[in-house]
């Protein structure tokens, strides 16, 4: 990477052929020929360090941008949530390489004793410092160059035998400030926790909106889930700092730009409950993207959180159901409808009917009903007579003996009559309902047909049409 026409950075590969940081464009070419350069980009770099800002936000709401392309996290209040400093750090580096990235980390009781061991992490192994006597131990012996105000003066300090900065430390701090300024001495007491540390936080923006720049054409969809987690993960940040859960988010699939310019594919998820963890999402665009087809090469991507609403943290039961909690439910069947598809998995809702075969209608999962049919009432809500929970598709005829009806044994009939008069001519119903006893005490709904108009000189006939549990 060449900044001004000088090395900023080298890989494993160019540094093993003898390129270092600090060389000219011709001397790289000299060496290495086939090198490959790259301009660096400042404006590429700080969108990737807010990417990594924006998935951090789901560990502490408290992310600060530092100098040299760093990330200050206050976890303090997040170490027992995640389960320690080294299953916090496990997860942070399988959230960076998601993205795309790879970083030192560090650990410390100050953030800019932190910053300094991440600076010099990729020289000595890790750098997890949890008490602040091991932090001066581990700082004394970190050299001179890592602090930045001291980069201007580094020949003075070699000159003076100044190689660590625990022998800055010990050195005059009033002529050190006359020398080097107060930048210098503030960086090394804030290090050292002899100052309190002020930061800006990043406050994460009111609305969600990401995109990404594809480093090929892809022509497959399913090819794009890798790519669509380094969103994902954005959008869980995004969620966990604001406070919110996503009840349906939209893909925009960007294809070829110019002349042969044509409109986004659209790929809208919709959740019949709303989440913020990323795993479920992930789940839910793979099964879409696996049945998606391409209509032309895709070379960026972009997410939107189209409706939110406020974080409910489901609360943990004493006594766990075996079968899954209601979440898992609900997360069972998003799976199905973005398998089988939306039309294919369906809800039964009440509808105002008093003919108990039409009082509900069966409408996709994710398909908001109207106000009307969703807060409709079944009729036997305000009657003394219950319905059953069990309703037969077609009524069977009963017979009769002794002039009562018999099912398995004569039926006794333990309730008033409901009567039931709805419908428009063929469809017309006029029936008494009730609710019979057998022998064995169970509970049938029936009905008796009521004789209208020229059948009037025939019995009325006896139905049973549903089951009590």
């Amino acid at each position: 990477m060449l900044e001004q026409e000088r090395v900023l950075a080298v890989s494993p590969l160019a540094r093993a052929a003898g390129v270092q940081v600090g060389m000219r464009r011709g001397g790289v070419l000299m060496l290495l020929p086939e090198a490959r350069l790259v301009e660096r980009d400042a404006a590429l770099e700080a969108e990737a360090l807010h990417a990594v800002a924006m998935a951090l936000l789901q560990y502490t709401p408290l992310v600060a941008q530092a100098e040299e392309s760093t990330l200050l996290l206050d976890i303090g209040a997040s170490l027992r949530l995640f389960g320690g400093i080294h299953a916090l750090c496990r997860q942070v580096r399988a959230d960076l390489r998601t993205l795309g990235f790879s970083g030192a980390l560090s650990c410390a009781p100050t953030a800019r004793g932190a910053w300094l061991l991440a600076r010099n992490n990729g020289k000595h192994g890790h750098g997890r410092v949890l008490k602040m006597a091991s932090l001066v131990r581990r700082l004394d012996r970190l050299p001179v160059a890592l602090a930045p105000p001291a980069r201007p003066f580094g020949a003075w300090f070699e000159g003076l035998g100044c190689f660590s900065l625990g022998d800055m430390r010990r050195l005059p701090r009033p002529g050190l400030q006359r020398r080097c300024g107060r930048p210098l001495l503030d960086m090394l007491d804030a290090a050292y926790g002899m100052t309190a540390e002020l930061f800006q936080w990043l406050e994460a923006p009111t609305a969600f909106h990401a995109k990404l720049e594809l480093f090929d054409r892809v022509e497959h969809a399913d090819a794009l889930l890798y790519a669509s987690q380094r969103l994902l993960l954005q959008l869980t940040g995004w969620l966990c700092a604001r406070q919110l859960a996503v009840l349906r988010i939209t893909f925009y699939l960007e294809h070829e730009r110019g002349k042969v310019a044509r409109a986004p594919t659209l790929l809208d998820i919709a959740l019949a409950e709303a989440t913020w963890r990323d795993e479920h999402l992930v789940r839910l665009l793979k099964e879409r993207l696996g049945k998606l087809e391409l209509e032309a090469p895709v070379i960026g991507l972009a997410l939107e959180a189209l409706q939110v609403q406020p974080m409910a943290p489901p609360s943990a039961s004493l006594f766990p159901e075996p079968g899954g909690s209601e979440e898992d439910c609900i997360r069972m069947f998003e799976l199905l409808v973005a398998r089988l598809g939306p039309d294919n998995v369906l809800q039964a809702v009440p509808y105002p009917d008093y003919r108990p075969d039409l009082a509900n209608i069966w409408v996709p999962l994710h398909q908001t009903v109207r106000a009307s049919v969703r807060d409709a009432r079944m009729p036997g809500d305000a009657h003394s007579s219950p319905r059953p929970e069990w309703l037969l598709a077609q009524p069977i005829a009963l017979l009769m003996r002794d002039h009562r009806p018999f099912y398995g044994s004569p039926l006794k009939m333990a309730s008033n009559a409901e009567r039931i008069e709805a419908g428009w001519w063929n469809q017309m119903q006029t029936r008494d309902y009730f609710i019979a006893q057998g022998q064995d005490h169970a509970l049938y709904w029936v009905y008796r047909e009521r004789i209208l108009g020229a059948h009037l000189d025939r019995d009325p006939r006896w139905y049973l049409h549903g089951l009590f549990a």
